[in-house]
């Protein structure tokens, strides 16, 4: 996918920008249909040497997207570098062009690759076969996080729990043989230590000396959950292998690029949909008595409160009847206030959430800077209320049109693990990552699937 794509990008710029005859670099002993084999190539060393393809990168997070990105935007500032210092006179153009398209195109052809290697992984293919081996709770903490994430490629096959007596050693000579018998039988590639609680640091060396090397693994997990590798450092002191974990920075920088990107983002928007918010507000008026536009109000950032804007969905008057539906169904002292079979949602207004589209005159609360495009979902006061110490750390920043669990299951999540996501978004942001979940986002309009109401 990478030769294709680059070839295509580096001559495609060629002959859109040059045309289709041989021209010769100006200042330079170089001709372009040479200089495009060069790039090419140098582009996809490029690629290899920052480990864009290494199995540990591709298929799940966003490592993979963020080297590649690198790997992209640093060759061709040493092309900059090496036709500056040569005096090469390389069109600009042609320069310019080649680099956005090719990089674009090279994450759209990773996000397909994707795409497919998680539909395998979702059905046991394409995986490490891994044997846990720890406590029994350390082993289903583990187990039960790996089988939410199939796609991360981590297929548990067996577990092996470690269990000691008083007096007696947690790992010795039965335990390591099982183990390999185990290895054997399963035909298991990847032993997980799931926790430390019952091992010596010697006793996890020892199981590692116990694989066959380059053909089985051995990962240790750190008691330590929903935090992105951006901010995980490893460094061995005196054989000791320290994490390093980077403290959350909201830094003005970051505040400010992420503002600048709604910005744009939410204007761009706006006049590509003007259109369709005409249309939508038509279908609106005409699904009932009462105002186009539904105003709700909700909790923002610091806990500082907005009318959140949608288009009207269910019939006027609705909310006087929240409270008796949730009442009905047994759910008045639960948080996310979803009723089941809302028979106050209209028809259209059900066409609409199920794509989503009531939700978009929320860019006008993006404009107006009560909103971000990505961030936890605002909720309202009596959802607030049902917050912990560290629920309360999702009003750090400004709540999104899309979050990080809305594109992990929307409806069908429960309370903690919504909570959960949102925290791992507050806690681990990058501009990247707001990219990734926008483009899920547009997925999940696209095929909103059964989770959607």
């Amino acid at each position: 996918m990478d030769l294709a794509v680059v070839v295509s990008a580096v001559f495609g710029s060629q002959l859109f920008w040059l045309g289709p005859h041989a021209v010769d670099v100006a200042s330079s002993p170089l001709d372009y249909t040479t200089l495009s084999l060069v790039l090419s190539a140098c582009w996809l060393g490029a690629l290899t040497v920052w480990g864009t393809r290494h199995p540990r990168a591709v298929g799940y997070g966003i490592l993979e997207y963020r080297l590649t990105l690198a790997a992209s935007f640093q060759l061709f500032g040493g092309v900059a570098i090496v036709a500056y210092l040569t005096g090469a006179d390389i069109s600009r153009g042609y320069f310019l062009l080649s680099l956005p398209i090719g990089t674009t195109a090279l994450l759209v052809g990773r996000a397909s690759c994707r795409l497919w290697l998680r539909g395998r992984r979702h059905r046991g293919a394409m995986s490490a076969r891994v044997i846990l081996v720890g406590g029994a709770d350390e082993n289903a903490r583990v187990a039960s996080e790996l089988a939410r994430q199939p796609a991360a490629g981590l297929q548990v096959v067996g577990i092996h729990e470690v269990s000691t007596s008083s007096g007696d050693a947690a790992w010795d000579d039965a335990q390591a043989s099982a183990l390999r018998r185990r290895l054997t039988e399963l035909q298991a590639d990847s032993v997980l230590i799931s926790g430390g609680s019952l091992l010596e640091a010697q006793d996890i060396r020892r199981i590692g000396w116990g694989l066959d090397p380059g053909r089985q693994h051995l990962i240790v997990a750190v008691n330590l959950t929903d935090v992105a590798g951006p901010r995980l450092h490893t460094r061995p002191v005196a054989g000791l292998p320290l994490v390093h974990i980077e403290t959350p920075q909201f830094s003005a920088t970051q505040r400010i690029l992420k503002r600048a990107f709604d910005i744009v983002g939410a204007s761009f928007l706006l006049l590509l949909l003007a259109p369709a918010f005409l249309v939508l507000a038509l279908l609106v008026r005409a699904s009932g008595p009462g105002p186009v536009f539904y105003r709700q109000e909700r909790v923002g950032q610091g806990g500082r409160r907005f009318g959140m804007m949608k288009f009207r969905s269910m019939v006027d008057g609705a909310d006087a009847r929240l409270q008796d539906l949730l009442a009905e169904q047994g759910r008045e002292g639960t948080p996310l206030f979803k009723v089941t079979n809302d028979p106050r949602i209209t028809p259209i207004g059900r066409w609409l959430r199920k794509y989503s589209l009531d939700e978009l005159p929320q860019l006008f609360n993006v404009l107006a800077g009560q909103m971000s495009l990505v961030g936890p979902r605002p909720q309202r006061d009596a959802e607030v209320e049902f917050y912990d110490d560290d629920a309360h750390r999702r009003l750090m920043v400004r709540p999104g049109m899309s979050g990080l669990w809305q594109v992990s299951g929307r409806s069908a999540l429960a309370w903690d693990d919504a909570i959960r996501l949102d925290l791992f978004y507050v806690e681990n942001w990058s501009l990247v990552g707001d990219l990734t979940i926008l483009a899920r986002t547009f997925k999940a309009v696209l095929a909103p699937g059964d989770t959607a109401h």
